[in-house]
């Protein structure tokens, strides 16, 4: 039996949906904006965990052209039932003002590495659904119902409905079953069935450093449904020393050892000496992540086994370690022809147009689209941060022949808040070497008027750039050997939900590589290799 540490999942893998297939243990999260939709991670002992699927990667599964920042996939919910995956995802399509508008869909699998079917439309009430599948072989749809209206409360509640597998659609009517307690904001509906009790686990809260996990019980599946004596489940808010923030929107698992499991979002802040501990309670430049807790079962209600607060440690199952290989190489030296998991690109599948890993060949080649700051057609490739101190290195061989392109190293939260390390160029210096940056859309240049110019005869430009907790700093080598550190320092904080717009944003950071051509003569620029390197 091993000791398990959280978080389980580093970096921005947020609102965890678990479920067991024989000895087989999966977790769906969401991606947002992040293209392909969809993380699906793989566990024989719920302590090692390796990224095995991202099921939507068909432009007929997930379109999000010109969706929000932190629209897309929320809160994706996994099942296994006749023999086959179910995943319930919502597309959110307007994040900001009186209206919450998403499109919830169910698509299937007997293989969660295999082809994903097109997808079932459901319905558009509210987000956050998921799949119940009852003992006597019914289907439920489970959300959380948005309410526009002024004067009203947002989150109406949770409905229940049937849905229908030979007509796939849902049937009957929708009949809200829950209300949520005087917490509020109830939402992240998973429904269970055990012992003759149906469980109702939500979200309250929000899921900032007021999140909790709530529960609830009925003997009957519409209820009503009477909350847990000692509420919330789990919740970081009572505890802001607690290295794990943020704790809520869960869901629970049977061990095949007969073990019981929650998993949970939490957010580990930066340490802030000097600051309050309380207001703000911190930035969590990693963005949202997944815990695991054991539970035990006093009086048919589930109790996080250390209290209702999340543990660093926790006793795993009494299963034995089962260690999978590096899912992402430290290097990375394209010589695939399909891209690693862990990349990810924004809102649309890019094609061999825009992404090449053959054109040349150990190179992954992106020709030059729109700006960072667009919702629609991005030649950005990049993966999360997964550590508060790591490194990230490319070389790029690019010839801009105009200021309106440029290639580079990005660190990246959202459209609106984001610092480059780019080739480019300038009428005076030709090529060039430039810093960029958008903090909440205030667009700087630091190096403006310094500018470093590119040698002539240098082809490959080397990029770098070292993340040391609260800082990160760019570098640049025109031989691999010599490195010059650029003398511009950027604050790790403004890349995390905390931050931007004085936060409420949903994703976490990301570095890769972009290449822009505002021009629109599609420049293309060819990266030889990516590096992350993370300090544990």
């Amino acid at each position: 039996m091993a000791l398990i540490r959280n978080p389980i999942l580093t970096g921005f893998n947020p609102d965890p949906s678990i479920c067991r297939v024989g000895e087989d243990y999966y977790i769906a999260v969401s991606t947002f904006e992040w293209f392909p939709g969809v993380g699906i991670y793989h566990s024989k002992d719920l302590k090692n965990w390796r990224l095995a699927a991202r099921p939507l990667n068909r432009i007929s599964q997930l379109n999000m052209t010109g969706n929000p920042d932190s629209g897309g996939v929320w809160a994706p919910a996994l099942s296994y039932h006749d023999g086959q995956f179910w995943l319930i995802y919502t597309d959110v399509k307007v994040v900001d003002g009186q209206w919450k508008d998403c499109h919830n869909y169910l698509s299937v699998c007997e293989n969660v590495e295999g082809e994903w079917s097109d997808p079932v439309y459901l319905n558009s009430s509210g987000f956050d659904p998921s799949m119940f599948h009852d003992e006597d072989g019914k289907k439920y749809l489970v959300n959380m119902v948005w309410d526009h209206r002024a004067g009203h409360h947002n989150f109406y509640g949770i409905a229940l409905q049937e849905y229908d597998v030979q007509k796939q659609k849902l049937t009957g009517k929708a009949e809200v079953i829950f209300k949520g307690t005087d917490i509020k904001l109830t939402e992240a509906p998973h429904l269970y069935k055990i012992n003759g009790y149906y469980y109702l686990l939500t979200a309250e809260g929000g899921t900032k450093y007021d999140h909790q996990a709530t529960i609830a019980r009925s003997k009957n599946i519409r209820g009503p449904y009477e909350v847990h004596p000692e509420n919330p489940l789990i919740s970081s808010f009572g505890s802001p020393r607690n290295p794990l923030q943020k704790a809520g929107h869960a869901s629970m698992v049977q061990t095949h050892t007969d073990e019981w499991f929650l998993v949970h979002l939490t957010g580990r802040p930066l340490t802030r000496e000097g600051h309050p501990l309380l207001d703000p309670r911190g930035y969590c430049p990693l963005g949202r992540e997944t815990a695991i807790q054991r539970l035990e079962w006093k009086d048919d209600w589930p109790y996080v086994t250390c209290g209702n607060e999340p543990s660093l440690e926790i006793e795993g199952p009494k299963i034995k370690e089962a260690k999978w290989g590096r899912d992402f190489p430290e290097k990375d030296d394209f010589d695939s022809e399909t891209l690693n998991l862990h990349f990810q690109n924004l809102r649309i599948p890019l094609g061999d147009h825009i992404v090449s890993l053959k054109e040349n060949p150990g190179h992954i080649r992106l020709y030059g689209k729109e700006s960072l700051t667009s919702k629609f057609t991005q030649a950005f490739i990049a993966r999360r941060w997964q550590h508060f101190s790591f490194t990230a290195e490319t070389k790029v061989a690019f010839e801009p022949k105009t200021f309106q392109q440029s290639a580079g190293l990005v660190n990246y939260y959202n459209t609106e808040n984001w610092t480059s390390c780019q080739v480019s160029w300038n009428e005076d210096k030709g090529r060039i070497l430039e810093l960029v940056s958008c903090d909440n859309l205030t667009f700087s240049q630091p190096l403006k008027g310094n500018e470093i110019e590119i040698p002539a005869d240098v082809k490959y430009v080397y990029l770098r750039v070292n993340v040391h907790n609260h800082e990160y700093n760019y570098s640049y080598s025109f031989d691999g050997e010599n490195w010059i550190e650029l003398a511009v320092p950027f604050q790790s904080h403004k890349l995390s939900d905390d931050y931007i717009k004085g936060g409420g944003f949903f994703t976490g950071a990301f570095v890769g590589m972009q290449c822009q051509d505002t021009s629109g003569q599609n420049q293309f620029a060819d990266f030889d290799y990516f590096v992350y390197k993370g300090e544990s």
